[in-house]
């Protein structure tokens, strides 16, 4: 287990923009980040990154959340394995505690995988580098292919040995499992409880997800008697082929860089090209493009150029992908390859100029590469020309974008001489049968469902989400229709709001019966007056988010004395140097007295803003990382804001923010949260007279004319605005 000061470490250090920008193309945006969001089909930016909140949001999905978790869901993390990334990251060694046999037990299948996986590629390069047969056969192939030793360490190439089991005897030597090495796919079981290696005596490439863990394996043969030339690891808990794509890890940030993208075929054509000098290469793995694969590549630009060999497979392969690039909104480019040529052959036989001259002149958008491949020999057919234009018509039609379907149709009327109007109508018919049929698609599966399960609803659709507010009871099971339980829960989750965006902000001094006065945070506040009226949360996800801020006030107190020291520290030495850069001349005694008074209270200013910061993400930061699933994405959802006030309103006028009103909206908080009580104890004290006996009734009255005082002490503080479901 990772100690807790670690974890605090861990959490201090990441920064979210830095996080998020290791896999989503970022762009500013007045105070936040903007991008297409990682976790679903974002054709339009919609995840919007706060360096302020340290926290980022999909308003279209909903998904995001601080750094941890933002690495647990995008790349399907436990949050051990999360904060562990993110220590290795920013370089923060980790300290941990032996773990218990019951916390050993408890270690998932996928950490396991992933650990065995890191093991196995290790193994592969030792066999590689350090035994004869790895030097004398892998080696050897290696630099009969070209491969230089920084690439062949780059992309962790290896060998496994011919023995029928070699890597799993030495892995169930080391401990692994028998059942692990089968489920991870590094073997294959037999009939006698044993097993054999799955890629024995071939080339290793491990495969990676974006993160740059390995997922994966693919083993190329050296033997000819082999039938299959590659041998993939199957699918798995870690590892989808539908979703990665070879060498993404390696070159996602020279994609981002170059604004570009090359998607070859083979694990050796991205080694090679990037041996030649380009980076920003990756590959589909031998298969059709996908769609989630295609929405990886999204995330870091929009220009993708298919480079296919110039064989009639390498064709077929490149007009496949079109239309799912197409249909995702990229700029879509294809180079096809000299006959004789992949990018594996073409990038050894040419230096780096050579190949960035070919790609300038051989580069062609995906109209002119249709034409001029479907209207090759059907120039004098009209039936066949009219079917290859209806094709390249088809392509055009899977285009989200209005105004690029308008330019592509403007170049497409000029190409084959026929009226825009005429390819409008052809385009709009296909755009309105391929909303049919999708229709079709979902009516079918949805009705599927339905015979499955005839108690599942039917898909409405989808409104603006509003966080739903649960039961009384302690539990998180729906609301149960009690309209003075709904608000005593709003109430309550209004409250929640203030201790998770302000908990450790002072709010005010408070006597105590010894006669002392201390300075009370939000939280501290809530709590004496809970304690005061006995009052309790009846939502347990509430409940456990109060109790761990008031866990967290002994260490707020440690980390706040820290950091004012540290402040002020450096802010004597920032008033040193500003009053050392006042020029005297021009000034007599009085003036140089203003300027340095000036200097100071800016100084002063500097420090209560950088403190009352510190006090405001103090709690926020802790919640929105913490390891109980149920309080991070509470918490992200409560400090995720998806409206700010404008330019022109903050700069042409003072606008009292949440934070300057504190001293209100607290005790207004909690006073609704009382008023909504009381209503609900009046409305059971109603339904219980209806059967009580007369003299229960007497006593149940003089409870409800109590009850009745309360309310109306209650509704002249609130001034009755307290909102009824």
């Amino acid at each position: 287990m990772i100690d807790q000061a670690t974890v605090s470490r861990i959490l201090d250090a990441a920064d979210i923009v830095d996080v998020v920008s290791d896999f989503v193309q970022l762009k500013r945006r007045g105070a936040n980040w903007i991008g297409l969001c990682p976790f679903h089909n974002d054709r339009n930016p919609s995840f919007y990154v706060s360096r302020a909140k340290n926290i980022c949001k999909c308003f279209s999905c909903g998904k995001g959340g601080s750094p941890v978790n933002f690495i647990m869901e995008h790349q399907q993390m436990s949050y051990v394995e999360a904060l562990r990334y993110l220590a290795a990251k920013y370089h923060i060694e980790i300290k941990e505690r032996e773990l218990t046999d019951e916390e050993r037990a408890a270690q998932t299948e996928r950490e396991s995988m992933m650990v065995l996986n890191e093991w196995a590629c290790k193994f592969f390069e030792h066999q590689l580098h350090e035994t004869r047969d790895g030097q004398e056969i892998g080696m050897a192939y290696l630099r009969e292919r070209g491969f230089s030793d920084a690439t062949i360490k780059n992309f962790h190439l290896g060998y496994s040995p011919e023995g029928v089991s070699t890597l799993y005897d030495a892995a169930i030597k080391q401990g692994y499992s028998h059942d692990l090495l089968v489920a991870v796919g590094l073997c294959i079981a037999n009939e006698h409880g044993g097993a054999r290696d799955r890629f024995r005596g071939r080339i290793i490439f491990p495969i990676t997800n974006v993160a740059g863990k390995v997922v994966a394996f693919a083993g190329r043969t050296l033997r000819k008697e082999d039938k299959a030339k590659y041998v993939n690891s199957p699918e798995s808990t870690i590892y989808s082929k539908r979703r990665e794509l070879y060498g993404l890890s390696q070159a996602k940030r020279a994609i981002a860089k170059e604004d570009k993208c090359f998607i070859v075929e083979g694990y050796a054509d991205v080694i090679s090209m990037h041996q030649a000098g380009f980076e920003n290469v990756v590959a589909s793995s031998g298969t059709a493009l996908t769609n989630e694969q295609i929405n990886a590549i999204s995330r870091f630009t929009t220009d993708v150029t298919e480079m296919f060999d110039g064989d009639e497979a390498g064709i077929h392969a490149a007009l496949r992908g079109v239309d799912m690039l197409l249909a995702q909104n990229l700029n879509i480019k294809v180079i096809v390859l000299p006959d004789d040529d992949d990018p594996d052959s073409f990038s050894r036989k040419h230096n780096h100029s050579e190949i960035q001259d070919f790609i300038a002149k051989n580069e062609e958008d995906f109209i002119r590469f249709k034409s001029r491949i479907l209207l090759n020999g059907v120039e004098h057919d009209p039936i066949k020309r009219a079917a290859a234009i209806g094709d390249i018509i088809k392509s055009i039609a899977v285009i989200p974008n209005a105004i690029t379907r308008s330019v592509y149709v403007q170049e497409c009327a000029m190409r084959f001489h026929i009226a825009e109007e005429v390819l409008l109508r052809e385009i709009n018919k296909v755009i309105s049968h391929n909303k049919e049929e999708e229709r079709k698609r979902k009516q079918s599966k949805q009705n599927d469902v339905q015979a499955d399960d005839p108690d599942t609803p039917v898909a409405q659709p989808m409104e603006p989400q509003i966080t739903t507010i649960p039961t009384p009871a302690r539990s998180e099971s729906g609301n149960n229709g009690d309209a003075a339980s709904a608000n005593i829960q709003m109430q309550e989750r209004n409250i929640i709001n203030l201790i998770v965006k302000y908990g450790m902000c002072y709010l005010c001094d408070t006597d105590y019966d010894d006669g002392s006065v201390h300075p009370t945070t939000v939280v501290e506040y809530i709590r004496n007056e809970m304690e005061l009226d006995a009052l309790s949360f009846t939502t347990s996800s509430h409940e456990l988010v109060y109790m761990l801020a008031l866990n967290s006030l002994p260490e707020f107190q440690r980390a706040l004395q820290s950091e004012q020291q540290r402040i002020n520290e450096d802010s004597q030495q920032t008033l040193r140097d500003e009053l050392a850069q006042i020029d005297p001349i021009g000034h007599n005694q009085d003036s140089m007295r203003k300027e340095e008074e000036a200097v100071e209270a800016r100084i002063n200013e500097r420090i209560v803003a950088h403190i009352n910061d510190f006090r405001r993400t103090f709690l926020e930061r802790r919640l929105c990382s913490h390891a109980n699933d149920e309080v991070r994405k509470l918490a992200c959802d409560i400090v995720s804001e998806p409206y700010q006030l404008s330019k022109i309103h903050t700069q042409y006028a003072t606008i009292a923010t949440e934070f300057d009103r504190l001293n209100t909206l607290v005790p207004d908080a909690i006073n609704n949260w009382k008023y909504a009580i009381v209503e609900q104890q009046i409305k059971k004290l109603k339904n219980a007279l209806d059967h009580a006996t007369a003299d229960e009734q007497t006593q149940l009255m003089e409870q409800m004319n109590n009850l009745y005082a309360m309310r109306r002490e209650l509704a002249k503080i609130t001034g009755e605005r307290v909102v009824t479901p």
